[in-house]
């Protein structure tokens, strides 16, 4: 008897454990999480960021500016740039709750389609999809395009490893003219081969992306529209440098939260940052390891988040991914500091948003401090560590399903 309720129990565990691996239900989970989050959505207030979207198509199909403050619709102002006209806009004709759902289900889908192309083992890739199933949620509840920008900055490492230069710049231009984040591909730029070829296709994408709203609207009004889309994100950098906005979860917001010194200027971080983030390139010999690589994604995950003052909650989808790929490349078996990080990154990061977390904490200390950013800014400095010292192999890697 003890035998059969044993084998019965290994039988569970290994259907589990298939059900748990497979890609097929990972995805499927993600649907329903769309789907729920755009029921319970499409019954909030108006001022949520699908609105936002939405009328950046319609106010450029009216020729409105698309940088002013619209209380009556949305109550807040747009930063996205005008080519994202042209991308809400399949989304932006449909009805609301259509409109809301299909966005969803464009952004996951292409995020699934991302994580899948990494040059990892399935199982791993699985555990990265799982890892960031929470961080998800918490960015679908905001009606991100952050989960597709992280989309984009995975596609981009993909593709200039797979030697895809066409649509590697493809990638890196399309979230440069969305929402400037996007440049970030070019972190990988020093893994591209035939590196004029791929210099030459950013170009060409970026005078594809540049005139393609003039064809829809007029040459004159997208000229103007680039021009207050600069103007209005070098003001949305002022005001997210505060002591009590929702946004600035950054390495700069907990230094001016945590000092009480609202003015504490951005430019020594950002210098300081992007000297460590550098330094890691120096070591030429390198550049032909995978984990090595996989690790420089890791860390442009995270720095892209973590220097800028605009993030705020949801845009932590694209840094806990970085977490991710950081956490599934680690040599075998852990060790207890790299097990320390991702449990400190899990529930401080990726938990604190929610219900699961005690709200007097969150209310308390996490939201007032940008506690949020800590865990991703230790293991960002973890990964500049590694990439530094650590000496990687010089053969290449062979892949498995473990």
């Amino acid at each position: 008897m003890t035998k059969s309720l044993l084998q019965n129990n290994l039988r569970i565990k290994a259907s589990l454990c298939n059900l748990l691996n497979n890609q097929n239900f990972i995805l499927a989970i993600w649907v329903a999480l769309a789907l729920a989050v755009s029921i319970k959505q499409a019954f909030q207030p108006t001022n949520n960021n699908y609105l936002i979207f939405k009328y950046v198509y319609l106010h450029a199909v009216e020729r409105l500016p698309l940088y002013d403050f619209y209380f009556s619709q949305y109550q807040d102002s747009n930063h996205y740039g005008p080519f994202f006209s042209l991308v809400i806009a399949p989304f932006a004709k449909l009805p609301d709750y259509l409109g809301m759902l299909f966005w969803q289900l464009a952004n996951i889908g292409f995020l699934f389609f991302a994580v899948k192309q990494l040059p990892l083992g399935k199982n791993k890739v699985n555990l990265v999809f799982w890892i960031i199933t929470h961080e998800l949620l918490t960015a679908m509840f905001g009606l991100q395009f952050n989960i597709s920008i992280t989309a984009i900055i995975v596609l981009a490492y993909v593709f200039i490893v797979q030697g895809k230069n066409f649509w590697a710049a493809f990638v890196i231009m399309l979230g440069t003219f969305v929402k400037l984040y996007g440049i970030v591909g070019l972190a990988f730029f020093f893994f591209a081969k035939q590196k004029p070829k791929f210099i030459l296709y950013c170009i060409f994408w970026a005078a594809v992306m540049f005139a393609a709203p003039m064809l829809f609207f007029s040459p004159a009004y997208i000229l103007q529209c680039y021009h207050d889309w600069f103007v209005s994100l070098s003001e949305k950098q002022n005001l997210n440098a505060s002591l009590n906005s929702m946004q600035d979860i950054s390495v700069m917001g907990m230094a001016r939260r945590i000092s009480g010194y609202a003015s504490l200027p951005n430019l020594p971080f950002i210098l300081g940052g992007l000297l460590l983030f550098g330094l890691p390139y120096l070591r030429i010999k390198y550049y032909k390891n995978e984990v090595f690589r996989l690790l420089i994604l890791a860390s442009t995950l995270i720095f892209t988040v973590i220097f800028s003052n605009s993030s705020e909650s949801p845009t932590y989808i694209v840094a806990f991914t970085g977490v991710a790929v950081w956490f599934v490349v680690q040599d075998r078996p852990l060790k207890p500091i790299v097990i320390f990080l991702f449990i400190f990154a899990f529930v401080l990061t990726s938990l604190s948003p929610s219900d699961l977390f005690p709200r007097y904490l969150k209310e308390a200390y996490v939201k007032p401090y940008s506690l949020k950013a800590l865990p991703c800014i230790l293991i960002w400095l973890a990964i500049i560590y590694q990439l530094i010292v650590e000496k990687f192999k010089l053969k290449p890697i062979q892949h498995t399903n473990e």
